[in-house]
């Protein structure tokens, strides 16, 4: 008797463009660790931050970590400036559907 392995029951297993699916979001995730990771580099009062971006293993985990970043990265600083932004980017490719919504359309 033939069992079926556990992987075939898994969601997008045997739908065409699941696994290029799993690919893509893969990606996305390790891009997205490396915008954190260059968002606090330099930073040597984020060793801890640093430590927990490096274990992280799933967009989510990066996403808890978004305040406590965003928080080291505070000011003026036009550096800063750069890296908040580069972080909010890599966030919106990771979490589209999280944007906040404004009143304003885009044509």
């Amino acid at each position: 008797m033939q069992v079926a392995a556990p992987r075939h029951f898994s969601p997008g297993a045997g739908v065409p463009g699941g696994r290029s699916a799993r690919l893509a979001a893969r990606r996305a995730f390790v891009e997205l660790k490396i915008t954190f990771m260059q968002a606090l580099a330099d930073l040597p009062q984020a060793r801890w931050l640093h430590a927990q971006v490096r274990s992280a293993e799933e967009p989510v985990d990066l996403w808890l970590l978004r305040a406590p970043v965003f928080a080291a990265l505070d000011g003026v600083d036009p550096e800063f400036r750069q890296r908040r932004r580069a972080l909010r980017r890599g966030l919106d490719s990771v979490f589209p559907e999280l944007e906040s919504a404004s009143g304003f359309v885009p044509f």
